[in-house]
């Protein structure tokens, strides 16, 4: 009986893999949660992720703009992400500042994203699916062009891991050690926009934060080790995005909306067991103050 109710739900489990668009989604779900977790560990760290949030609105303005002259809407989103994150890098000479700078670009382009919208109406159909992702809508072109964007982005993010990590634990220290520190800053916000450019055709540009905030925050409540905080922050996104699409499969729900209920869970969860750990030490030492 136990063998015959394993295998029924294996049957259960392994049905949506014979659709070609499920097999795809499973595809560029795993490249994108990858990608975004492990970028959107640094941004925490770093405490951008207004920075986060601000880029994934540019990108709208930039697809409706790519949308209105006749280009996909993924390079649009690309190319204005990159120049805002580029910007808010360049602009942000001091951490102070640095709200006020994203804040301007973010401003500026929405109003951009106003007018492309106002002349070009025909693309408020697409403009759903890009505002809350569409993962089912993936084809084999756009999964190998993610794949592409996240081995740059992961390279890149490799390449300036050693002067971030520095920069970002001791800044005066490193500032003082000869690390370019605006330029370390405006790299890292050009690697977010790549990003950001990937997890919103996942999930939207309104939903970035569940996948490129919400793991990350959850495995630094668990870890402090970097690497083992990395590995965990991997393994949350893809796991949520993944049981996300499997929900969303059997349940005819939005898949965005299983991805970003699965993140909050994640979060809180981590929330719930950091304070539990927090607490235990005070009980044992009350317990032995009495």
């Amino acid at each position: 009986m136990t063998t015959i109710t394993a295998m029924a739900a294996m049957s259960i489990i392994t049905d949506m893999f014979q659709y070609a668009f499920m097999n795809n989604a499973f595809a560029a779900a795993g490249i994108v949660a990858g990608v975004s977790g492990i970028v959107g560990y640094f941004l925490v760290m770093r405490g951008q992720t207004f920075a986060g949030h601000a880029l994934s609105h540019i990108g709208f303005a930039g697809a409706t703009g790519a949308g209105l002259i006749g280009l996909a809407p993924l390079w649009g989103l690309l190319g204005f992400t990159l120049a805002a994150g580029i910007a808010m890098g360049v602009l942000s000479e001091r951490i102070s500042n640095r709200d006020v700078a994203i804040g301007v670009v973010l401003a500026l382009a929405l109003g951009f994203g106003l007018l492309f919208l106002h002349y070009y109406t025909s693309f408020a159909t697409q403009a759903t699916a890009l505002l809350f992702g569409n993962v089912l809508a993936v084809d084999h072109t756009m999964i190998a062009t993610l794949a592409i964007l996240g081995v740059i982005t992961l390279a890149a993010l490799a390449a300036i891991m050693r002067p971030l990590i520095f920069s970002t634990l001791q800044p005066e220290l490193a500032e003082a050690k000869g690390v370019p520190l605006r330029f370390v800053s405006t790299a890292f916000l050009a690697i977010v926009a790549l990003a950001v450019s990937e997890c919103a055709q996942i999930v939207g540009v309104l939903l970035v934060f569940t996948l490129m905030v919400g793991p990350p925050a959850a495995a630094q409540r668990l870890t402090t080790g970097l690497w083992s905080g990395l590995t965990l922050t991997a393994a949350l996104a893809l796991a949520e995005a993944w049981l996300g699409i499997t929900v969303a499969y059997y349940t005819d729900w939005p898949v965005s909306f299983c991805i970003a209920c699965l993140s909050a869970l994640g979060y809180f969860a981590a929330l719930s067991t950091s304070g539990l750990w927090e607490r235990r030490p005070q009980a044992g030492h009350a317990n032995e103050a009495e």
